[in-house]
């Protein structure tokens, strides 16, 4: 997390940490007892809080889970406290939470994957023209992240034409509905027996990351990509947006294949962004946008009228609420850390995931430098 966070110039860091059990098997009343009893056992070590450890959601949990976390810590913790509530962040909004949080995922492997298909070194690369439309996708994990990922991807005129889920796995070359393949799946707990697929998969789901694609992205487990299924896959780049999706030995049969890798390190990062957003929020115990928006209002008024426009004729809309300013500073620094990192990959001649690894080691290393830590 510290290289990742790193990579993006966010000073944020960390490391991972949870609960080893399967959420779906458990009951709520039982998931809310594991989670404030592992939040108790984290204040007693001193091992969460504002300004310890921020923890953040990820696989197996939700804005519940993340709201249980807050709750247990304020209680302990609020009547000395005052920052209480930036002990976690990827809670409900009205627990302190943020807008744009659930999507900020799926969000940012859009922004990132945008600003590379905008980038000519990149889309000559892979072999693709330029931008996003007419572009097809394999979606692996239609999660939060893989659902959200690709509902931007369509509304850009891009093709989902594969969608895999750990039970089921749907095709059609033409593109999928994903708001119908979302309804589906919530509905039935299964990818199977959707009317728009014209193939579907239930005893090998993920055979099916073997279709032929322009972009495959690997939104669920780790090591998705191994040994074992690497010179099966046919896409021209693997968009990272699970966390360690791809061995070192699948990374080294997809080069030779002329695969390019985005890694996990720069592409998935939208989500930890928009938690830093939520930290800064609690911190600031003010709501992003709240004491500007309508400042931005009337100042647009007042400057339309003196170029001589009536009342009447302006129609300004209203200024940034939250959600505009989070996905505003979301795609500022996707793309940025994008075009840094990809530019570094060429001019060293390196692939990308190791431009993103020495980018990040470096910003660390000169950190420690300039403090007198190490030479």
């Amino acid at each position: 997390m510290t290289f990742k966070l790193a990579t993006a110039d966010i000073p944020f860091g960390g490391a991972k940490g949870g609960v080893a059990i399967d959420p779906r098997l458990y009951s709520k009343a039982e998931l809310e007892r594991i989670t404030r009893r592992y939040t108790m056992e984290l204040i007693k070590k001193n091992f969460i809080g504002p300004q310890i450890d921020c923890l953040g959601p990820d696989m197996g949990t939700n804005e519940q889970i993340m709201t249980w976390i807050k709750d247990t810590y304020v209680n302990w913790k609020g009547s000395t406290d005052i920052n209480a509530q930036g002990c976690c962040t990827g809670k409900f909004i009205s627990q302190g939470g943020i807008g744009g949080r659930t999507e900020s995922t799926g969000l940012g492997v859009f922004y990132g994957t945008r600003e590379l298909m905008d980038t000519k070194s990149f889309y000559e690369k892979v072999g693709l023209t330029k931008g996003l439309k007419d572009k097809t996708f394999v979606i692996q994990g239609f999660g939060n992240v893989g659902y959200w990922a690709g509902k931007y991807f369509s509304e850009a005129g891009s093709k989902v034409t594969t969608i895999i889920e750990y039970n089921s796995a749907i095709h059609n070359p033409k593109g999928l509905d994903i708001e119908a393949v979302k309804k589906h799946m919530t509905e039935k707990g299964t990818l199977e027996g959707f009317a728009g697929a014209t193939e579907t998969n239930v005893k090998d789901p993920l055979s099916f990351m073997e279709k032929q694609c322009d972009f495959l992205i690997p939104a669920a487990t780790e090591k998705s990509l191994h040994k074992g299924n690497a010179d099966r896959i046919k896409c021209k780049v693997v968009i990272e947006a699970a966390n360690g999706p791809t061995t070192y030995a699948a990374e080294e049969i997809m080069e030779k294949k002329g695969i390019v890798c985005c890694p996990d390190l720069l592409m998935n990062g939208g989500g930890v962004t928009v938690s830093y957003f939520e930290w800064l929020k609690n911190l600031e115990h003010v709501a992003p946008g709240m004491m500007t928006k309508k400042y931005e209002e009337k100042s647009t008024m007042k400057l339309l009228s003196a170029l001589g426009y009536k009342e009447h004729e302006i129609d300004v809309g209203e200024g940034a609420d939250e959600v505009a300013i989070v996905y505003s500073g979301l795609e500022e620094i996707m793309t940025s850390a994008v075009r840094e990192n990809w530019a570094l990959s060429i001019k060293k001649g390196v692939n990308f995931r190791d431009a993103c690894l020495g980018n990040a080691i470096n910003k660390v290393y000169v950190c420690y430098v300039e403090t007198g830590i190490t030479a």
